[in-house]
């Protein structure tokens, strides 16, 4: 498995796992497709580019733990302290 793969597939879990599971929308199915298309692109872009690949993947999967994928749904950094300061 490539380098990029493992971010590549966390940012298509992680989304799915905020929208779908914690905060309850239908699943969006384009999701898990663009995922695995961007999962063989990377692998693919690996090859001949693999350090600005391997940075670009990564860099995927800081912006979809801080940004908002939909206007209405909280990113997963504000729903895990939302759940955080729930606590205290």
């Amino acid at each position: 498995m490539s380098k990029s793969a493992g971010p590549i597939l966390a940012v298509g879990g992680i989304t799915i796992l905020n929208q779908t599971i914690l905060h309850g929308k239908p699943l969006d199915w384009r999701v898990p497709v663009a995922t695995g298309f961007a999962a063989g692109a990377f692998a693919l872009l690996e090859k001949p580019l693999p350090t600005l690949t391997i940075g670009a993947a990564w860099i995927a999967l800081l912006a979809v733990l801080l940004t908002r994928i939909d206007g209405k749904t909280p990113s997963p950094t504000e729903t895990l302290l939302a759940y955080w300061n729930k606590g205290r």
